[in-house]
């Protein structure tokens, strides 16, 4: 259900497009340099050009107002990206989002002294600026690597009866899936992102090898995506909120509380917050908002070019103030936004949705240091 009150701005998490295969450790998840396929690329305008026709289509009912739909207004507009894990997928990923959400444009043009009018390159390319987020600058959209707590995490979730019990599950399945495996491991720690990624294999495999593809039984590649989604929500969620194992979104939030807060105040020019990232803090970010006790079937890897909008509505009277709402599309595949729940309930106003989630937001680099009980890597070394 669209809110039908006028929309001030909206803050985005969206997923990188396809990939090769990408390796992790299991047990720190630190990653090394994989590539964005042609197929990423196009994922990735598909899901800006989506954007665009929700958000800057003044016939849409979710027409952000006051947004310059057509030449972006770079004022208007704040971008990140993760230049962390698998090097530059992500970075690469969010330009085909943004020549999606703003395509060239014949009115991308400047008239010059001498009366001659020239358009930009490529009819009218529109270039955003995109910070590039170091992870050894600045730890909010990489914050589970490099953690030693986060470590521990991992280790107690293989150790736990739920991981022990699933393992002996899916046993006999990975015993019939090993032929096509290579030599790679069938342990139940590998099923995701390490150096013998089970589950990645897979998928990569089956999108980008046709005798792969052809040779795979038909229920394998969702039977390793269903054992694969329960190893990522174990490893990215923690019962408690402030839990470690909800570090991926706990040092974002701070950053959606500042961005959502811009978008209402009037004298500021923000309309869009884009931040692009890996599938992992989207599972934390469920859990923390407890979407996933409404529907349980989001938990997990989200596909590529997946993306999250929390929306800011204007307030319905003077005497209320805006309101936030989560909406949810799940890779270029999903067709349309689903609304999600926050706390169980459709919509809050922004400041309980800011004071729900305070409580468990990490704020600074220091915090982080103390929370992943990390004392010399990503600056940790400056405060001891």
């Amino acid at each position: 259900m669209v809110n039908a009150t006028t929309l001030l701005g909206v803050v985005l998490l969206a997923r990188h497009g396809d990939r090769l295969e990408f390796f992790q450790d299991p047990f720190t998840y630190n990653p090394v340099q994989t590539f964005l396929t042609p197929l990423g690329s196009v994922q990735e305008q598909q899901l800006g050009t989506f954007l665009r026709g929700t958000y800057l289509d003044p016939a849409s009912p979710t027409f952000i107002e006051g947004i310059s739909a057509d030449v972006a207004n770079v004022n208007q507009l704040d971008v990140r990206a993760d230049a962390g894990g698998g090097g530059s997928v992500i970075l690469i990923s969010v330009q085909g989002l943004l020549q999606g959400l703003f395509p060239p444009t014949t009115d991308n043009n400047i008239t010059l002294a001498n009366g001659t009018t020239v358009v930009a390159p490529l009819g009218g390319y529109q270039a955003i600026p995109v910070e590039s987020v170091e992870p050894n600058l600045d730890i909010s959209l990489n914050s589970f690597t490099s953690c030693p707590n986060f470590d521990n995490h991992i280790s107690e979730f293989y150790a736990s009866p739920s991981f022990m019990a699933e393992a002996t599950e899916a046993k006999p399945f990975l015993e019939l899936l090993q032929p096509y495996l290579g030599n790679r491991s069938i342990d139940f720690t590998n099923m995701v992102r390490p150096n013998n990624c089970i589950f990645d294999f897979v998928n990569v495999q089956s999108v980008h090898n046709a005798t792969f593809l052809a040779e795979l039984p038909s229920t394998f590649a969702a039977q390793s995506y269903y054992y694969a989604n329960f190893h990522e929500n174990g490893v990215f969620t923690d019962s408690p909120p402030d839990g470690i194992g909800n570090i991926g979104i706990r040092t974002i939030l701070p950053s959606i509380f500042t961005d959502l807060t811009r978008i209402a105040n009037a004298s500021d020019p923000l309309k869009i917050m884009l931040n692009e990232i890996s599938y992992k803090p989207f599972i934390s970010l469920f859990n923390v908002t407890q979407a996933t006790n409404t529907d349980p079937s989001i938990a997990g890897i989200v596909d590529y070019a997946s993306v999250v909008a929390l929306e800011l509505h204007a307030p319905a009277s003077p005497a209320d103030e805006p309101t936030v709402n989560m909406r949810f599309k799940n890779g270029t595949t999903d067709p349309v936004f689903h609304d999600l729940t926050l706390f169980g309930e459709t919509s809050l106003p922004l400041s309980q949705f800011i004071s729900q989630l305070a409580p468990i937001a990490v704020n600074t680099t220091q915090e982080w240091c103390t929370a992943c009980n990390q004392t010399s890597l990503r600056g940790c070394s400056v405060f001891n």
